[in-house]
């Protein structure tokens, strides 16, 4: 899996860069008041435009993390991802093929 991202929290927030070859920018994990089951918990915004969704999960281990899809009109499709939180506190995104 590769790390495209690092993120911190500030707040109920998530903030930090995601860096790929189409994609290098701030972006903000914003979360949302949920009113259907099926909606995401977080959206992702880069520089003031919409570029994902992200959901919390838990892995098969207990684990949360939120499962994410970036998207973007540079990218040949979606992107999907995931969110982790390490031992330190800072959040990784990582994303394999």
């Amino acid at each position: 899996m590769a790390n495209i991202g690092t993120f911190t929290r500030d707040g109920d927030k998530l903030v930090g860069a995601i860096t790929t070859l189409a994609l290098k920018s701030k972006v903000t994990f914003q979360p949302l008041n949920k009113t259907k089951p099926m909606m995401p918990d977080y959206r992702l915004y880069a520089a003031g435009a919409e570029i994902g969704a992200a959901w919390a999960k838990t892995s098969d281990n207990e684990r949360p993390y939120l499962s994410v899809k970036l998207d973007d009109p540079s990218f040949g499709g979606a992107i999907y991802c995931r969110l982790i939180e390490l031992e330190n506190g800072k959040h990784q995104l990582l994303w394999s093929r």
